[in-house]
């Protein structure tokens, strides 16, 4: 697991094993030097979101084995490049947004509020919620 910490500056949890998902492909939103892009918000897709992606020049449907991946479908959990996400967000298509499997790195590009709109974390009391 890795010792980065999340919006919330908590431990980042992890994003989703199925599909494996992560710049490094460890299930985390982790975000090193190495990734330029900063693939740092665990997002959950939507139709919405696929089909504004996919306009945008971002296909995240089609499969590409060559990279590990594998090709999105409404409901998969997906840590995607902040950019795109705010991108989305400004359209009114933004994906939902798990708040502790999102890296602390996107509050360089995405304002934590944009977020906390989109969030869909369960509190660690459920009963929190009514």
């Amino acid at each position: 697991m890795t010792q980065e910490r999340n919006v919330l500056g908590a431990e980042l949890e992890p994003c989703s094993s199925d599909p494996v998902t992560g710049f490094y492909r460890d299930g985390c939103c982790a975000s090193g030097p190495d990734d330029l892009g900063s693939h740092s918000v665990c997002a959950v897709m939507t139709e919405e979101f696929l089909t504004h992606q996919q306009q945008v020049g971002n296909d995240l449907r089609t499969p590409l084995p060559q990279w590990g991946f594998p090709g999105l479908v409404p409901g998969d959990r997906w840590c995607v490049v902040a950019v795109r996400w705010l991108q989305a967000y400004d359209a009114g298509v933004a994906a939902p947004v798990v708040l502790a499997s999102t890296n602390a790195r996107a509050l360089e590009v995405v304002p934590l509020g944009a977020l906390q709109e989109h969030a869909v974390d369960v509190p660690a009391d459920p009963g929190a919620l009514t």
